[in-house]
């Protein structure tokens, strides 16, 4: 019986110190979740030299002979490549070997004090990325700022690149308004606003997560910021260069996307008349995370198909 209550009071203890960290470091114990699911799945943490230093990614490679289509998937600002773990595990079991990498100043990446963090220089990381890995020709996908990385990876090195898919993609002269304020958000209610923007179904997210937002966003701030501004100056924007693109082109958007809206979606979609443009109903900006399993399955479908869709709109009901 004593043994039973000092079980007893162990469990209590423990639930109450992990109630206590989640409190006061929501944000920490959610991404300490995220990598016992990657793990649980044999999605590894690995990391590369580059020219840029030692670079983190997860890996997730199928249980198949031959090891998988391979395919770079690229984060956007302010992000981590742990976003995309309910696309990595959805996308190793249909075959895909795929590497997520941290972009420089993100993750467990290098931060270089002296970078600018510019779409030029993300688009040079992941290709010395994708050359270190050794990977001859891969599909690449891009969310957010990260399809306009992988998008001037395409154009500026065709010859290592398969396919593309861009998933509620910048990369346009389009600018939301406000959005460098946005991206730096003073206060919990500049965060909640964002926070909406971003998944307009979310609700509103407990004061306690935003208070540990906001530190976290702070730590970070400055890369965020100089990578604002390069998309703010407008110099790589590729608006006349995506008739030149040469690989096939899938964009997957978010129907109720409000920072990038559909019509930008639609935009990329005029401009490269061949490529594919598929539609999810009900979800937001954030749609590879919260409507993965549609996002993932409309991915593997354009990869695999040969040859690949083109020209095309489809519809996609949302599921989670």
């Amino acid at each position: 019986m004593r043994t039973l209550l000092r079980l007893l009071l162990v469990v209590i203890v423990v639930g109450l110190l992990g109630g206590l960290a989640f409190y006061e470091r929501p944000l920490w114990v959610l991404r300490q979740t995220t990598h016992l699911k990657l793990f649980l799945a044999h999605v590894h943490s690995n990391y590369v030299m580059t020219p840029e230093g030692r670079v983190h990614y997860y890996e997730a490679e199928p249980a198949i002979s031959g090891g998988g289509i391979p395919l770079v998937l690229v984060h956007g600002l302010g992000d981590s490549s742990e976003s995309w773990a309910p696309m990595l595990i959805r996308l190793k079991k249909a075959g895909f070997h795929v590497y997520a990498p941290d972009l420089l100043g993100y993750g467990r990446s290098p931060k270089p004090a002296d970078s600018d963090y510019s779409i030029a220089t993300q688009s040079k990381f992941v290709a010395d990325f994708i050359q270190s890995l050794g990977l001859q020709k891969t599909d690449i996908g891009g969310w957010s700022m990260g399809g306009w990385v992988v998008l001037k990876v395409a154009l500026d090195h065709p010859e290592t690149v398969d396919r593309v898919v861009l998933y509620d993609s910048a990369g346009l002269s389009y600018q939301p308004q406000d959005i460098a304020t946005l991206f730096h958000p003073a206060d919990g209610a500049a965060l909640q606003r964002l926070a909406d923007l971003l998944e307009p179904h979310g609700g509103t997210v407990p004061r306690f997560v935003r208070r540990d937002a906001l530190r976290t966003f702070a730590a970070n701030q400055w890369v965020v910021d100089r990578g604002m501004q390069s998309m703010l100056s407008g110099k790589d924007v590729l608006d006349t260069r995506l008739n030149t693109l040469s690989q096939p082109l899938l964009i997957v958007w978010g129907s109720d996307d409000e920072l990038l809206p559909l019509s930008v979606g639609r935009k990329f979609h005029d401009l490269d008349p061949r490529s594919e443009l598929d539609i999810v109903e009900g979800c937001g900006h954030l749609a590879p995370k919260t409507c993965p399993a549609k996002v993932a399955s409309a991915t593997a479908d354009f990869l695999k198909s040969d040859p690949a869709p083109s020209g095309g709109t489809r519809t996609l009901a949302h599921m989670h």
